[in-house]
């Protein structure tokens, strides 16, 4: 099967009033990291489809009352972006906030202390402190894998080890249930992981997730390194595979 062409038309935008230049079919993301621009984001990674569930990446569009999410948003001919806006800094702290109000976020005794995502974000955003009730749900630690631990109570619904097993792996054993708040990511339909018959053990999912949610069993608090290099390399060779 042959390569699908890629476009080589050119579009001219502003972000944050400097005029820059994309392909036809980039994404805002895309464009603004090209240009060393920084935009916050948890669900989105390269080498996987975008998402948009994490709303952390969400920009201004003049002439939109509405903010747009930035890796999903194509860059078209004469945009004007803001990207970090008063309003943006504001909204993307309290996503934050949010995410670690609905879990159980406990950094101090977390094996991705020190390298977690969802920290870093917080702490690059000022977050010192919760304004929201945290829940303090009960939710359960999956065990049954003899590599893998899954941590529900630090799952903050990114939803990239579903598309790297999906996009990536092709085993598919990652799925959602529930609903809104009480969504949980779930192996086989629902089984405990050990009991998966589709898991090939390969690790992709462990390495996509950005916080302490899937990590391996071997690993003790702050051990927990996450690689997601190979990603990017994987899905180039898929896409231009004969």
């Amino acid at each position: 099967m042959a390569a699908t062409p890629v476009s080589t038309e050119v579009v001219t935008l502003k972000l944050n009033d400097r005029d820059v230049s994309a392909t036809r079919g980039q994404t805002i993301l895309e464009v603004a990291r090209e240009q060393g621009m920084e935009i916050p984001t948890l669900c989105f990674l390269e080498g996987l489809t975008p998402w948009g569930a994490c709303r952390l990446c969400m920009i201004e569009l003049k002439g939109s009352p509405k903010l747009l999410p930035a890796c999903t948003t194509k860059a078209a001919e004469g945009m004007e972006i803001v990207l970090d806006s008063d309003r943006l800094k504001k909204y993307r702290k309290m996503i934050l906030e949010l995410l670690f109000a609905e879990r159980n976020h406990v950094c101090a005794v977390c094996v991705s202390n020190g390298r977690c995502e969802l920290q870093d974000l917080a702490q690059k955003n000022g977050v010192t402190h919760v304004r929201f009730p945290y829940r303090y749900a009960k939710y359960e630690v999956d065990s049954t894998h003899d590599l893998f631990r899954l941590d529900h109570n630090r799952c903050i619904m990114c939803t990239r080890c579903v598309r790297v097993c999906h996009e990536i792996e092709g085993a598919h054993v990652w799925d959602l249930k529930g609903r809104g708040i009480e969504t949980e990511v779930v192996a086989d339909n629902n089984l405990p992981w050990g009991q998966s018959e589709s898991c090939t053990r390969c690790g992709k999912c462990i390495h996509a997730c950005p916080v302490g949610a899937l990590v391996e069993k071997t690993t003790a608090v702050n051990e927990m390194k996450k690689r997601s290099g190979f990603l990017p390399y994987l899905t180039t060779m898929r896409e231009n595979r004969p």
